[in-house]
């Protein structure tokens, strides 16, 4: 008898061999050994207290980020869904969102409610789980600049309340995500109050921005690589001579040659091994080492 048998009792949903790659912008990956999709916060806790504590476990948000690899992930997935999707004003200066809530929809709501300061959450293409695993931002700001407390539960299923200064945030990271084994659930963030038009008209420069510079309706996973000190990594892609060079059913984007896309049939294993040939070829070239931005998750095949 294996974990797979022994799985604690959940009134959300257990799905055993489920495909991910549904799950992911890539489209792209094998199944995970077992995917959990919890009802509400309590039964994502009690979930965690009762699974055997050798168990993996792996949280997938949206899926814009995370490469799947071809031979599926190890453990349970876990998706948080619809009773994580929650977004709420609380004052004139502040406002909750869940970790299922997109980026996108949290700039939106805090536009609608005249809270200025988030709006670069319309061009950041992932959850507030993601954003705060990550450091999420473009275009000069970052989650760190933004966020309050997190909400968040360990492998044992306890609650844990984290101050920005909790989180350890650097650039593209959160230390506490990455070394506490944190799910994020939620956060609340601050704003600074402002007309409402006016703030949508600025989210609506950031959506026209991203349109015309990024391949936004391409099976992407976003930025493939960090920007290094004193760098670039579209530049040193680009530099390279990797811009719609094709490698597989992969390649870097002709529009932005930091995204990496699936032209229509490429596996995982293509997708990761165009990165890792960028990377070795921008080190010889260039002596500078690239680090993935996009997190890849699972067993190669």
């Amino acid at each position: 008898m294996s974990w797979r048998d022994t799985l604690p009792e959940t009134r959300g949903k257990l799905l055993k061999g489920a495909e991910l790659a549904p799950f992911t912008w890539f489209r792209v990956g094998g199944p995970a050994d077992v995917l959990f999709l919890p009802e509400d916060h309590e039964d994502l806790e009690a979930f965690l207290r009762g699974l055997d504590a050798a168990v993996p476990v792996t949280v997938l948000g949206v899926g814009s980020n995370t490469l799947v690899r071809d031979g599926g992930v190890d453990g349970v997935v876990i998706r948080l869904g619809k009773a994580f999707g929650r977004v709420e004003t609380m004052d004139a200066n502040r406002i909750y969102a869940g970790a299922a809530v997109l980026d996108a929809t949290l700039a939106k709501k805090a536009a609608e409610a005249g809270l200025a300061g988030l709006e670069f959450f319309r061009g950041v293409p992932g959850t507030i789980g993601g954003a705060c695993v990550m450091n999420a931002g473009c275009y000069g700001a970052e989650t760190k600049d933004v966020l309050v407390e997190a909400y968040a539960v360990d492998r044992a299923g306890e609650r844990h309340v984290l101050s920005a200064e909790d989180m350890g945030f650097t650039y593209r990271r959160s230390e506490a995500a990455a070394t506490r084994g944190l799910i994020f659930t939620g956060a609340v963030f601050q704003g600074v109050p402002d007309e409402p038009d006016a703030v949508m008209a600025r989210m609506d420069e950031i959506t026209a921005r991203r349109e015309a510079t990024q391949p936004i309706k391409e099976k992407t996973g976003g930025s493939t690589f960090k920007n290094p000190q004193g760098h670039s990594s579209w530049k040193l892609v680009d530099d390279a001579g990797w811009r719609g060079k094709p490698f597989g059913g992969a390649q870097f984007s002709e529009l932005h040659s930091n995204f990496m896309i699936n032209t229509g049939e490429a596996t995982a294993a293509d997708l990761e091994g165009l990165g890792e040939a960028v990377r070795a070829d921008v080190k010889e070239k260039f002596g500078v080492e690239l680090e993935w931005e996009i997190k890849r998750i699972g067993r190669a095949k």
